[in-house]
């Protein structure tokens, strides 16, 4: 199997290098910070004089502190939206009656129109029904 030749361009050997200096290498060092962190707290937790209970809230916080951080940010649009619904609901009672006009316009040539193209139809099946009527009178007795 012939393998494909790699580029060797400029722009590419900056990316393979950007690739080791900004991605692989932060990932690594964050990783082994974590793996650092984790056996830290463990020797500090379990050994033989260990505050375990300090150490469950020090936890508790740092899984609230993102959930408080979301719902703060999940507050200032809700309040961001009131406030917009507020300033709107002020310019847009005279618009919505304005259109509410147009609507009620429009109302009546759209039912108009839709009589006009239904009555034919309406008309021939009536004629139909007493075409009907009239040879069943005629053939019962």
């Amino acid at each position: 199997m012939k393998e494909l030749p790699h580029p060797t361009h400029y722009s590419y050997q900056l990316h393979r290098k950007q690739r080791t200096t900004q991605i692989i290498l932060p990932v690594a060092i964050g990783s082994l910070a974590l793996i650092g962190m984790i056996v830290l707290i463990s020797f500090a937790t379990f050994k033989s004089n260990g505050d375990v209970s300090r150490w469950a809230a020090i936890s508790t916080i740092w899984i609230i502190i993102p959930i408080l951080f979301t719902g703060l940010i999940t507050l200032a649009i809700l309040v961001g939206l009131i406030y917009l619904m507020a300033r709107a609901l002020v310019a847009l009672p005279r618009y919505t009656g304005i259109a509410q006009d147009y609507i009620y316009i429009a109302q009546s040539y759209i039912i108009r129109g839709a009589d006009m193209v239904v009555k034919p139809v309406i008309a021939l099946d009536g004629f139909f029904e007493n075409v009907k009527a009239f040879f069943e009178r005629i053939g019962t007795p």
